[in-house]
């Protein structure tokens, strides 16, 4: 088997070539996954029917009252996108940005996380469109609350943060 010499680029993290941007994408990556754990644990949404029933839905207590109403698959879908994907997606970003990793490997998994960007708002537009259909209801009032803004905000974050480690890994390294 033969033994292939590492390049410059391979034998340093993009957070040793690029240490004054690389404070600012750990601390991204600190806020992004404070601003998902806020999300998360923040009413999403407030409802009321006639005016006797009320209540507000994290996204968590959402997917446990899908999971509870047998609806297992959209409460899998919603735990899914909504929790592990986004943070796996982050934690993806902090391996990319602070390990040494073959230019091949960093390039196949920035790939990857430029296509899952796509997927990053579908909890959110699945949460938008349900207000807009529960507001068609005459009997159904359903308002967004602050944790759909925070959610919004973490994945924004992580979205730009992406965007420009994307970037700066595909820069061509210079000694």
């Amino acid at each position: 088997m033969e033994h292939k010499e590492a390049t410059p680029a391979e034998k340093t993290a993009l957070l040793q070539r690029y240490p004054i941007p690389g404070i600012f994408v750990n601390l991204g990556i600190v806020a992004s996954v404070a601003l998902l754990a806020k999300a998360l644990s923040t009413p999403i949404l407030y409802t009321e029917k006639m005016i006797f029933w009320k209540n507000t839905y994290t996204v968590w207590t959402g997917v446990l009252d899908l999971w509870s109403l047998k609806e297992r698959a959209l409460a899998a879908v919603l735990f899914f996108f909504s929790i592990v994907f986004p943070f796996s997606k982050l934690f993806l970003l902090l391996v990319i940005w602070n390990f040494r990793l073959p230019q091949d490997k960093r390039n196949k998994l920035l790939h990857w996380l430029g296509i899952s960007g796509k997927w990053s708002m579908l909890d959110v537009f699945v949460v938008a469109v349900l207000i807009v259909l529960v507001k068609m209801g005459s009997l159904a009032k359903v308002e967004p609350r602050a944790g759909i803004y925070y959610f919004c905000a973490a994945i924004l974050c992580s979205m730009l943060l992406t965007m420009g480690v994307d970037h700066l890994a595909r820069r061509p390294h210079r000694p």
